[in-house]
């Protein structure tokens, strides 16, 4: 019988090295999100939400949400929430349907790599 959980990290990891592949060899590499890469929702999300595998420096690690003319919905340029550092998260705005993008860059606080890119979620 497969794991599900596990199939669906392999699938999504895949799928960012195919989407990301400057990130292939990068240290803060995400591993999930929420909303996911490429998602259609029926409800627009409060907020991203981006899970990396390396812990992030809080000042210059970001993410931002534009819509697809290039206006920033997001609300400022995300945060490294202070309980989980491996977790980089921003408001939204109210959104409309439509396409969006996840802009993001993180800087590891280990060792300062720095890594960045982004992925489109569509409100329906």
């Amino acid at each position: 019988m497969c794991d599900t959980t596990r199939t669906s990290g392999y699938v999504l990891c895949l799928l960012a090295a195919l989407l990301f592949p400057c990130l292939a060899a990068a240290h803060a590499f995400p591993e999930r999100s929420v909303p996911r890469v490429g998602s259609a929702l029926t409800a627009a999300p409060k907020a991203v939400r981006i899970w990396f595998d390396d812990a992030l420096k809080a000042g210059p690690s970001r993410v931002t949400v534009m819509d697809s003319t290039g206006k920033t919905v997001s609300k400022g340029h995300g945060h490294v929430t202070g309980n989980n550092p491996h977790l980089l998260k921003v408001a939204l705005e109210s959104l409309s349907p439509g396409r969006y993008w996840v802009h993001w860059t993180a800087v590891a606080r280990d060792d300062g790599d720095k890594t960045h890119g982004k992925f489109p979620f569509t409100v329906k």
